[in-house]
């Protein structure tokens, strides 16, 4: 490794590029580094293309071939932004509460369609939860195994319409997905019977 030798460092907000050990160039502006570790952290533009995101690399130099700076920066960095330490929180706290909703659904002997069917209503309304082994959402529908648009049970009205629907969509997905993995692997059996 060519960089960084005794005593040397990388300014933040530098741009520098690093050829990897396998041949991976990753280019991007230093966010931090630190010596004792030989870790560099970049910023890089977004892998998903989107213009107002970044991805962030951390990249162990002991892997890295070479390190070439493209742009020095000797002033003083900008102050980092702050954060939202409530919205963090917040968030870490649903994490974990959709973590422990997942465990006590497997805990409670929940088929696996069961645990599918509601991270499906879940995505779209929050306020679902599991009572055993039923899913109850905005509690005023409770859908009980097995799960089919006529286990769901309410006060007849759009509450209870909207999660059939929901529930009617995600077992078509399901069933179409079951059925495009079917027709490959029979085109999979197909083109290796030809090729023998």
């Amino acid at each position: 490794m060519a960089a960084p030798g005794p005593g040397e460092y990388f300014n933040v907000g530098s741009h520098v590029s690093c050829l990897t050990c396998l041949g991976q160039r990753l280019q991007g502006e230093v966010v931090a580094f630190d010596y004792q570790s030989k870790m560099l952290t970049l910023k890089c533009a977004s892998s998903s293309g989107k213009p107002n995101l970044y991805d962030v690399i951390l990249i162990n130099l002991a892997y890295v071939s070479e390190v070439d700076i493209i742009n020095d920066r000797t002033e003083t960095p900008p102050p980092l932004a702050s954060l939202n330490v409530s919205k963090l929180a917040n968030r870490a706290r649903s994490e974990k509460e959709d973590k422990l909703s997942q465990a006590y659904a497997i805990s409670a002997g929940v088929s696996v369609e069961g645990q599918q069917l509601f991270q499906t209503i879940h995505k779209t309304i929050k306020d679902c939860k599991w009572q055993e082994k039923n899913i109850i959402v905005m509690d005023d529908v409770v859908i009980s195994p097995p799960y089919q648009v006529e286990n769901c049970k309410g006060k007849e009205g759009s509450a209870l319409s909207h999660v059939r629907k929901i529930v009617e969509k995600h077992f078509r997905d399901v069933e179409s997905q079951k059925s495009m993995q079917r027709s490959q692997a029979q085109q999979t059996q197909k083109d290796s019977t030809l090729s023998s």
